[in-house]
């Protein structure tokens, strides 16, 4: 189990960090899928799951109200990069990523999953099937995660797994055209994308 309450980054400074509860575990909640536009704060929040849970079991304070947590292995695929040397592509070393996270969910601590926009390099067809695949077999292993996606074909995962997983999400809005965000999260679905207003808040002509 994760069960944070205020939950923030320890390098984000307390003037400006907005904290959220995380609750993972301990009952029926397994899986969190978080949907949400660009710079909205998803894998802000991944990253602050992940660090507290290293800081927490080692015994350091964490950057939250309050945290409680069992032993837990920890497998993320945050900052997944291609390699020239070894001759990956960026895909090909997330899947490689994500089968030693499969392996860790085999082990005898339960695992604690962090995907960052998986499957992200491949597409639609083959990301939906295959981040079902994944999150239903770490699931069965005993493992609890939250899975970060663009593509809300993904945020249709909680209807085939059940009471097991959920969905949440960022929001963001547009004034006088700057991108303001508040970095809340919030149940449900995210309603829309600000892709194309980036790229025309930058001066591209989309």
């Amino acid at each position: 189990m994760f069960d944070a309450e205020a939950l923030g980054h320890p390098l984000i400074p307390p003037a400006v960090e907005v904290r959220n509860d995380v609750r993972l575990g301990g009952g029926e909640l397994r899986v969190i899928i978080i949907s949400g536009s660009n710079m909205s704060g998803k894998s802000t929040l991944l990253r602050s799951v992940g660090v507290s849970t290293v800081l927490a079991l080692a015994g350091a304070p964490v950057a939250a109200r309050r945290l409680r947590i069992s032993a837990l292995a920890l497998g993320a695929t945050l900052h997944v990069e291609d390699s020239l040397q070894a001759g990956h592509s960026r895909f090909y070393a997330e899947i490689l990523r994500i089968r030693t996270i499969a392996d860790a969910a085999r082990g005898p601590v339960p695992l604690m999953f962090l995907l960052d926009e998986i499957l992200h390099g491949t597409n639609s067809h083959d990301r939906r099937i295959g981040a079902e695949g994944i999150v239903r077999a770490l699931v069965a292993l005993g493992a609890v995660g939250l899975v970060t996606t663009h593509d809300l074909a993904l945020t249709e995962l909680p209807t085939k797994l059940g009471p097991t997983a959920t969905n949440m999400h960022f929001e963001d809005r547009l004034e006088d055209g700057k991108m303001i965000f508040d970095y809340r999260m919030r149940p449900g679905v995210v309603e829309h994308s600000n892709a194309l207003a980036l790229m025309r808040a930058i001066g591209l002509d989309v």
